[in-house]
C-alpha cells in the first residue's frame, strides 16, 4: 500500500508518519519509508542521530542511476536523459518491488533498526544553499515521483511517504500516487485550511483522503475538527509522553506507547488496508499519463528536446501482474 502523510508545517505529520512506520514494523510488515519533505526530519523521528541522518544518501543525487535502471529496455525511452519526473513505465521498463534488492535501493535506501523490526529509509535530500536561485525544490522530489511511478506493491507491503508541507504537493502529480492520504490537522483555522485546499483539488482525481486530528486537548477541539472535516475525520490524538520523550531523543520501547496512540495507529492501518480492494489500476495509470503529458507540454519537451508524449505506452497498465525486464 502506498500511503502519504500531508499537513501544514508544524502539524505533526512527520511525527505521526514515523509512529505509523514504527507500528507497521512492529507488526512485522515490510516497509519503505520516504522523506519527501523540504525539511528532512523523518530520519531523526525514526531514531537516527544528526550524523546518521546527515549521512543518508539523497535520492536526487542518484537521479541518473535511477533513470537508467528504470528505463530498462523500454524502446519508447530513447535515453535516460529524456526521462523526466513523470515519465511512466511501459513494456520493457524495470519495475521496483517493496521486498526486493535492486540497484536503486542499494544506492538510495538505508536500513533503520527499530525496536519492532527494521525498515528501509529513503530521503530526497535537503534543500541546500547551493540550490537557491538555481533550482526548485520540486525538482528534488522528481526522484520520488519516478520511484512511485515504477513501484509495484501488494497487500501487506507498505510505502509511507512524508510529503512536503502545505499544498505544495500539488506542484506535480505525486499526490495521486497513493492508495490513501492521511492529512494531519490541528484544531485551528490554519490547521484545517490545508485540508480544505487538499479536499478541493483532490476531488477531481478521486484521492482517498482521511483527516488525523493532532494536538487535540478536549471535546471542543474534537467538535471543531468534526464540524470542519465531517466523515473525513478518522481519528484524533492528543498529548503523548512517549512522543515527548522521542522528541528529546530518548524514545522508550515502542510497546510502551500509550493505548490511545496504539488505537489510533491501528485505525490508520485498517483504513490503509481497506483501500486495496478498491484499487483502480487503469485509473492510476491514466492519471500517471495525464500528468506526464501535462509536464511534457509545459516544459518537458523543450527541456529535453524530445517529444515526451511518445514515451507513453498506450497498452500498459501498472499492476502486480506486470513483469519487469531483465
Amino acid at each position: 500500500m502506498k500511503i502519504a502523510f500531508v499537513g501544514k508545517g508544524g502539524s505533526g505529520k512527520t511525527t505521526l508518519s514515523s509512529l505509523f512506520v514504527r507500528h507497521l514494523a512492529a507488526c512485522g510488515a515490510p516497509v519503505v519509508a520516504v522523506d519527501a519533505d523540504i525539511n528532512q526530519h523523518l530520519g531523526a523521528a525514526l531514531g537516527l542521530n544528526e550524523e546518521e541522518a546527515a549521512a543518508l544518501p539523497a535520492m536526487g543525487a542518484h537521479l541518473p542511476l535511477i533513470k537508467e535502471y528504470l528505463r530498462g529496455t523500454n524502446p519508447r525511452i530513447t535515453s535516460a536523459d529524456t526521462m523526466i519526473k513523470t515519465t511512466p513505465p511501459g513494456e520493457g521498463s524495470r519495475l521496483l518491488r517493496v521486498r526486493e534488492d535492486n540497484p536503486v535501493y542499494d544506492a538510495c535506501a538505508r536500513s533503520v533498526e527499530l525496536d519492532g523490526g527494521a525498515v528501509r529509509l529513503m530521503v530526497t535530500g535537503p534543500f541546500t544553499d547551493a540550490d537557491l536561485g538555481v533550482a526548485c525544490y520540486h525538482s528534488k522530489t522528481g526522484a520520488v515521483e519516478l520511484f512511485l511511478n515504477h513501484l509495484v506493491d501488494g497487500p501487506g507491503e507498505y510505502v509511507v511517504v512524508d510529503m512536503t508541507a502545505g499544498s505544495d504537493s500539488f506542484a506535480s502529480g505525486m499526490f495521486t500516487r497513493f492508495d490513501i492520504t492521511f492529512l494531519v490537522a490541528e484544531p485551528t483555522r490554519k490547521g484545517v485550511s490545508v485540508y480544505r485546499q487538499y479536499k478541493e483539488y483532490a476531488r477531481d482525481f478521486d484521492v482517498t483522503l482521511k483527516v488525523v486530528g493532532n494536538k487535540v486537548r478536549d471535546q471542543d477541539d474534537l467538535d471543531f475538527l468534526r464540524a470542519e472535516a465531517g466523515d473525513d475525520l478518522l481519528v484524533a490524538v492528543g498529548h503523548s509522553d512517549w512522543v515527548r520523550s522521542m522528541e528529546k531523543g530518548r524514545p522508550p520501547r515502542f510497546d510502551l506507547l500509550e493505548e490511545s496512540g496504539r488505537h489510533a495507529l491501528s485505525l490508520l492501518h485498517s483504513a490503509a488496508d481497506a483501500t486495496y480492494e478498491r484499487r483502480d489500476r487503469e485509473r492510476y495509470t491514466r492519471q500517471m499519463v495525464h500528468f506526464h503529458l501535462k509536464n511534457a507540454r509545459s516544459w518537458g519537451n523543450e527541456r529535453t528536446g524530445a517529444d515526451l508524449a511518445a514515451q507513453v505506452d498506450p497498452g500498459f497498465v501498472l499492476g502486480e501482474s506486470v513483469t519487469t525486464s531483465a
